[in-house]
């Protein structure tokens, strides 16, 4: 009895050894069917630069919004955006605390010895916004006048192109929307900043009297591109994701959905 009893002890130990290695064969097979999970990044950005990023009560939307989460989903990753303000966007990134940023930020020479940029995805360019009354037709005109700028932007370099670095007549704010405040109680007498921000503020405000003032002579076309930290393994997936989207009609899309017109996509691939 005691040979018989640890023959079939033997037996029945191969056999749930055979069991378990199956069921673990299986498990396996499973989570390769399921295939890998999204990775998910955290995008920073300053919600403060409507219509690009804007808070809608808790929750921040906008062109770049968009963009970003389709551009994201096309590389093959999900994200979640923080407002942070803007020059906290620089510190976040520089320091690898996140992954990306997106928030209508110029690509220039100054910013690429401490960032990455993903190839240009938006055509842009500073206009000035005056009360529609004002006497300015161009960037010479702003001599002599106070403006106001969001500080740290692209806008302000522009003015200071034209009145010296850190005149007296530039005023810098944290945002546009505080510039912008200033010029409609009376504390400047022009508002310099992208393109699209004052023309869409225009349009949304028709009772606050305002104009849009263009001179391409003093301010050139800018792009925007997506922010990385230096040497970001990331920029090559959405380098990719970016050009698929403005060759699918995806991008023409968002655009369009957004501004009302079709995006100028020939100028925009042509600075890759």
């Amino acid at each position: 009895m005691k040979r018989v009893s640890v023959y079939m002890l033997v037996v029945i130990s191969s056999l749930l050894l055979i069991m378990t290695g199956c069921g673990k064969e299986k498990e396996v097979s499973t989570t390769s069917d399921e295939g890998p999970k999204e990775k998910t990044l955290r995008v920073v950005t300053d919600a403060a630069y409507a219509p690009f990023e804007y808070l809608e009560g808790d929750k921040i939307v906008g062109f770049d919004v968009d963009f970003i989460n389709a551009v994201a989903k096309e590389a093959g990753y999900k994200v979640e955006i923080e407002h942070v303000g803007w020059d906290p966007i620089f510190v976040e990134i520089e320091s690898k605390r996140a992954d990306l940023a997106v928030s209508a930020i110029t690509v220039n020479d100054e910013r690429k010895q401490s960032y990455d940029f993903s190839v240009p995805y938006f055509l842009s360019t500073n206009k000035i916004l005056v009360p529609e009354k004002s006497d300015v037709e161009s960037g010479a005109d702003l001599k002599g006048k106070k403006i106001a700028v969001q500080t740290g932007t692209t806008g302000q370099e522009a003015v200071e192109a034209l009145l010296g670095k850190n005149h007296k007549d530039i005023k810098k704010f944290e945002n546009n929307n505080l510039a912008i405040q200033e010029l409609l109680k009376g504390g400047a007498e022009a508002v310099v900043a992208d393109n699209t921000v004052v023309e869409e503020y225009v349009k949304n405000n028709p009772d606050q009297k305002l104009k849009v003032v263009e001179d391409s002579s003093s301010f050139e076309e800018e792009f925007y591109g997506v922010l990385f930290p230096k040497g970001s393994e990331l920029k090559a997936d959405f380098d990719k994701a970016i050009n698929t989207m403005l060759d699918n009609s995806k991008y023409a899309e968002i655009y369009k959905k957004q501004f009302g017109t079709d995006p100028d996509i020939e100028t925009v691939k042509a600075q890759q």
